[in-house]
C-alpha cells in the first residue's frame, strides 16, 4: 500500500512540527480502512490497515519524546494492532497456498490413476488405494481447518481490540498528544530523553570554547604559542 502524501512539509521546520504533520496523516490513514476492515472477508483492507499501523508505530517510536506522554502509549497500541493484524495476514497467505497444494496433489493422483488404468473400459475403484499422495490429503485438510479456525479467533480478537481502542479514546488522545510539547524545567533542560541531547550540546560547547582560548593564546604568543598549540604534551605540562 502506497503511503499517503504529506503536504506542506518544510526542511526548515522544527522536528516536532514536521513529525506532527506526518503523524496526523498516518492516523487518518489508519482509520481510513474502517469500516471495511471490520468485515472478515475484506482481506485487502485488513492487510493495508496492518501496514498503516506499522508506519504509525515506527514514526511514533522515533519521535514520541517530541510530544505529550500519550505518544508513547500510542506507539504501544499501534504495535499491538500491527502484530494482531499480522497474524491474521499470515493465515490469509497460508490458506490459499495449502489449498493450491492439495489441489495439485489431487490432480497429480488423478493423472496417475488414469495412467494405471491403461486401456480399460472403466477405472477400477481399487486403484484409488494406490494413489501416490492419498496419505497427504487428511493432513492438508486438517491444516486448512486449523488455519480457518485460527483466523476466525484472531479476527474476533482484532474486533475486540479495535473496540477497546475506541472506548479508550485512542485517536482523540493521540491527536491531542501530538499537539503537546515536553515541558521545560526552570534550568532550561528538556524533560525526558531530550535532556541527553542538551547535556551533549553543553559538553561540545565547552570543548569548542577551550579550543578557542588555546587558539587565541597561540596567536598572542607568536611562534612559541603555535608550538604549544600543536604539542599537547607541552601544553599539558604547563597546565
Amino acid at each position: 500500500m502506497k503511503a499517503r502524501k504529506v503536504r506542506r512539509l518544510d526542511p526548515e521546520m522544527p522536528l516536532a512540527d514536521a513529525a506532527e504533520r506526518i503523524l496526523r496523516v498516518r492516523v487518518e490513514e489508519l482509520y481510513s480502512f474502517t469500516p471495511r476492515a471490520l468485515d472478515p472477508s475484506e482481506e485487502r483492507a485488513l492487510h493495508d490497515m496492518r501496514i498503516a499501523a506499522k508506519r504509525l508505530r515506527y514514526l511514533l517510536e522515533l519521535t514520541a519524546p517530541c510530544f505529550g506522554a500519550y505518544a508513547v502509549t500510542g506507539a504501544k497500541r499501534a504495535k499491538q494492532l500491527q502484530d494482531l493484524l499480522g497474524e491474521i495476514h499470515d493465515c490469509d497467505v497460508m490458506l490459499p497456498l495449502v489449498r493450491d497444494h492439495l489441489e495439485a496433489l489431487r490432480t497429480a493422483d488423478a493423472a496417475e490413476l488414469r495412467r494405471m488404468a491403461g486401456d480399460a473400459d472403466d477405472l477400477d475403484p481399487s486403484l484409488a488405494a494406490r494413489a501416490p499422495h492419498r496419505r497427504a490429503y487428511r493432513g492438508l485438510e486438517t491444516l486448512i481447518v486449523h488455519l480457518g479456525a485460527r483466523r476466525a479467533l484472531l479476527f474476533a480478537r482484532f474486533l475486540e481490540r479495535w473496540r477497546d481502542l475506541q472506548r479508550q479514546g485512542f485517536r482523540a488522545r493521540l491527536e491531542h498528544a501530538l499537539g503537546e510539547r515536553p515541558q521545560v524545567s526552570q534550568r532550561g533542560r528538556m524533560a525526558g530523553p531530550a535532556s541527553i541531547i542538551g547535556r551533549e550540546a553543553r559538553r561540545l560547547r565547552a570543548v569548542v570554547t577551550e579550543d578557542e582560548r588555546r587558539l587565541r593564546d597561540a596567536v598572542a604568543g607568536g611562534a612559541d604559542g603555535a608550538e604549544r598549540l600543536t604539542d599537547p604534551v607541552a601544553s599539558d605540562g604547563d597546565a
